[in-house]
């Protein structure tokens, strides 16, 4: 329960305060999940066929369908990002006043939680399973910390898809071709970073550094400013 609670919660608490009163909002958040796991479907296939072509598959395939997988993701945000833009005009059409009732910046806010919800359950989901017992984790000389870092480490990865959805709308929408490669390096780098495991000192630290510095960024591709967070905490 305190590894679930630790990588989903913060997750559930933005779903929960800034999506699920509205009902639009969740139709993003279900478009987003539902091409988050066809990029999912894509990529077993795509490692299916790998693996009967060489006859093999062992560790070396590992890394070409990790990144494989993570380029089959954003091919899918942009998928997202184009099918939300459609949707964003014909909102726009029917409203008297010829604005959408959401912001493309909400669409990207909502569908990156939504690719980070629905990545971050298919990751921890078959490690909360095996939480569960029996056994008992590192009686074998094995870390005693892997359900722990696995937690954390999913919740780093549900907090960089909400920020990259968020940095990626906006560079399709201003076509910077510098800021769509950064989200994407990101991605291979965070995904390139889990292979060090167990040796969490090395995947996590980084991932987390990261994560903060990605955050920092969507804040202010946002539109935020320090200004904003003082008028927040003073409630005005």
């Amino acid at each position: 329960a305190g590894c679930a609670a630790i990588a989903l919660g913060p997750a559930a608490a933005l779903l929960l305060l800034t999506v699920a009163a509205e009902p639009l909002l969740l139709i993003v958040l279900l478009a987003g999940a539902f091409l988050w796991l066809l990029s999912l479907l894509a990529a077993s296939l795509l490692w299916f066929v790998s693996v009967r072509l060489s006859g093999r598959e062992d560790a070396a395939l590992l890394p070409l369908g990790a990144a494989a997988a993570v380029l089959l993701q954003e091919l899918c945000r942009f998928a997202c990002f184009k099918m939300l833009k459609k949707a964003d005009e014909g909102l726009a059409t029917l409203s008297e006043d010829g604005r959408s009732l959401i912001s493309l910046r909400q669409m990207a806010y909502v569908s990156g939680l939504s690719f980070g919800i629905t990545s971050g359950v298919f990751s921890i989901i078959n490690i909360l399973a095996e939480s569960a017992g029996p056994g008992t984790v590192g009686i074998h000389g094995d870390s005693p910390y892997y359900f722990i870092t696995s937690a954390f480490l999913t919740m780093a990865l549900v907090l960089l898809h909400t920020f990259w959805g968020v940095i990626f709308f906006d560079a399709c929408e201003r076509r910077h071709a510098g800021g769509l490669g950064l989200v994407v390096g990101g991605h291979l780098l965070t995904s390139g970073l889990t292979f060090l495991n167990p040796w969490y000192e090395a995947s996590l630290g980084p991932i987390f550094i990261l994560t903060l510095c990605t955050g920092l960024w969507a804040f202010s591709t946002a539109g935020g400013s320090f200004r904003n967070i003082l008028k927040c905490l003073s409630c005005k």
